[in-house]
């Protein structure tokens, strides 16, 4: 079957023995896991046998549905890498120690990633995710230090 892969690394997701298929919104124990048995990338796609889904009925059944995989099986990150799931909810703050709000999501640009930083008073700022404005990642300590001026 084809997936379409919207991670930066779509091969990565071959090396994993299982993924769990759902739609948004699903609660999680509504998502089927299936053990991968092949998997090979193409251009844009990811081409895929999976236990369980052994003809093309089987297969087009899955239209729609979401790939996924619970944290602790996706691989570790090297050090100044971060899953999305890392950074949302982290407090950002400038290198004058104002607090400029929360990450509440990422966008990606064809240039760079781009924090989403929601303020205490509702209102939103776009950071790029690069090493000139992000200085610091502190996962645990549940912060960013920004290169970032409060009121720009």
């Amino acid at each position: 079957m084809k997936v379409h892969s919207f991670a930066d690394d779509p091969a990565a997701w071959g090396s994993l023995p299982r993924w769990w298929l759902g739609r948004e919104g699903d609660a999680p124990e509504a998502w089927r896991c299936l053990r991968v048995i092949a998997c090979r990338e193409r251009p844009g796609t990811l081409i895929a046998a999976l236990e369980g889904v052994s003809d093309r009925d089987a297969a087009e059944s899955l239209h729609g549905m979401l790939v996924g995989a619970p944290r602790g099986e996706l691989p570790a990150t090297e050090n100044g890498e971060y899953y999305w799931d890392d950074l949302v909810g982290l407090a950002v703050m400038n290198a004058q120690g104002v607090p400029l709000g929360r990450v509440v999501g990422l966008i990606e640009t064809a240039a760079n990633t781009v924090l989403r930083v929601e303020g205490a008073e509702g209102g939103e700022r776009l950071l790029p995710f690069v090493d000139a404005i992000v200085r610091e990642v502190d996962v645990p300590g549940r912060r960013v230090l920004v290169d970032w001026e409060a009121d720009w």
